[in-house]
């Protein structure tokens, strides 16, 4: 848990801070409160125009199960060949963590703030949803998966018209030690300005 009181803790935690795998996330999970705060946290993002084009939708408990059986279906149907196993898998697809928090980016057309800087400020809500998940100690993955793209399975978790998958967050403790990834040279990727 980081100590706020402390100055360093802050960049210590971003420095080292790594996402948990959806492989390997258990209980416990944030209890109601938590997931309060953690949503509190996740708004606090740059929002052109104070439009709060994004909205979460939450799983928890049999939420889980019971929207993993209608993937499971239109699995089904877009994969009739696929065994049980992968159908299994479609099933127990948000069984993977006891928290998944859907963000829902409702980007638009605008007269004044383009439609990409709102899916922007949707990516940004989602990275704050893992950081204040992790600050808590938790271990937290954002990803998307086919039923981020699929409308049907969209649908069924609650989108509507032309909103879209911002991230499936997947929130738990991780049952195994998390490894960090080999990340690149910051310096690699700077181009320093200079007029012709």
């Amino acid at each position: 848990m980081i100590n706020l009181n402390d100055l360093t803790s802050p960049l210590a935690f971003l420095k080292t801070r790594k996402s948990g795998s959806v492989k390997a996330l258990g209980l416990p999970g944030p209890n109601p409160g938590q997931i309060s705060e953690i949503l509190d946290i996740a708004v606090r993002v740059p929002d052109h125009g104070k439009l709060t084009p994004w909205r979460f939708v939450l799983f928890e408990g049999v939420a889980r199960s019971e929207i993993g059986k209608v993937f499971a279906e239109r699995w089904k149907v877009l994969y009739p060949d696929h065994g049980e196993d992968s159908i299994a898998f479609q099933r127990g697809l948000f069984l993977r963590a006891p928290v998944v928090i859907v963000v829902v980016s409702t980007a638009g057309p605008h007269v004044k703030i383009p439609e990409w800087e709102q899916l922007l400020s949707s990516a940004a809500v989602c990275y704050n949803t893992v950081l204040a998940a992790t600050a808590m100690g938790f271990d937290a993955q954002w990803q998307t998966d086919w039923v981020a793209y699929d409308p049907e399975a969209m649908a069924a978790m609650g989108l509507k018209g032309s909103e879209r998958v911002a991230g499936i967050i997947c929130i738990g403790t991780a049952t195994v030690p998390l490894e960090d990834r080999p990340r690149p040279d910051p310096q690699t990727l700077l181009t320093r300005w200079v007029k012709a």
